[in-house]
């Protein structure tokens, strides 16, 4: 299955002077990466640039050899791919939480990651924290990676978007608590990897107009998404990317 189009934006959003967002591809391995970092200038935008070079590293070396022994994490279901993106994440986490253990609280960070990786027709998603992913297919949008947030304890309508906080990510609790998703691909598929600025302000029926109406690229689709969410009164960094197979 071909990649026929993809694209991605980040920004620090209308109001923040630094964006902890981030995203990655990997064509070379066909992986793909979007993270929303927290801890701050100087902390949480440093910490997504080191857990991209992880991942992506540790992933190529296990990915690269298929005799290779999964070290933290194997399961029989998965594929060679799957298990070594969910090591890489594994991997990446201790590494970063031992690092956070070593400093004082104002110093430590973290990111939702959501990692990608594809094997022929088949990909694999792992998502971890605050982010989102979305097969759109035929019309038709479903979410497969389901954002680990507060949004199901709080039940009132103030403070909507500190409802959008992880309940977990990389570096932020001993229990990582990953989802990992496989998809087989057809024709005319859309991934859609979103971060909480995003996501956050739009409904699912914003987000599938924009997929089906005509764009001139899939760049122009990415910058409608951000341009909506900003028009909403966001106050987060964001990002989004998709994969047009």
């Amino acid at each position: 299955m071909r990649l026929k189009a993809y694209a991605a934006q980040t920004h620090q959003g209308p109001y923040l002077q630094v964006n902890e967002d981030g995203y990655d591809f990997d064509f070379e391995n066909d992986l793909y990466i979007v993270l929303d970092g927290f801890g701050g200038s100087g902390v949480g935008d440093r910490a997504v640039e080191k857990i991209k070079h992880e991942i992506k590293t540790f992933y190529t070396k296990i990915s690269d050899d298929p005799n290779a022994t999964m070290p933290l994490y194997y399961n029989p279901r998965n594929l060679l791919e799957g298990n070594a993106l969910m090591n890489a994440l594994l991997n990446t986490h201790q590494n970063l939480l031992k690092s956070n253990s070593e400093k004082p609280v104002n110093q430590r960070a973290g990111a939702s990651v959501i990692a990608v990786a594809r094997s022929e027709s088949l990909l694999v998603l792992a998502g971890i924290g605050n982010c989102c992913a979305y097969h759109f297919r035929q019309g038709k949008l479903s979410k497969i990676i389901i954002e680990d947030t507060f949004q199901f304890l709080a039940k009132d309508q103030f403070n909507h978007r500190f409802r959008s906080s992880p309940m977990n990510a990389i570096g932020m609790y001993p229990e990582l608590g990953p989802q990992i998703r496989e998809v087989r691909l057809s024709d005319g598929d859309k991934i859609l990897l979103l971060t909480d600025g995003v996501y956050a302000h739009l409904t699912e029926d914003e987000i599938l107009y924009i997929l089906n109406k005509a764009a001139p690229d899939a760049q122009e689709r990415v910058n409608s998404l951000l341009k909506l969410s900003n028009s909403r009164g966001n106050l987060d960094n964001l990002t989004a990317m998709i994969l047009e197979f």
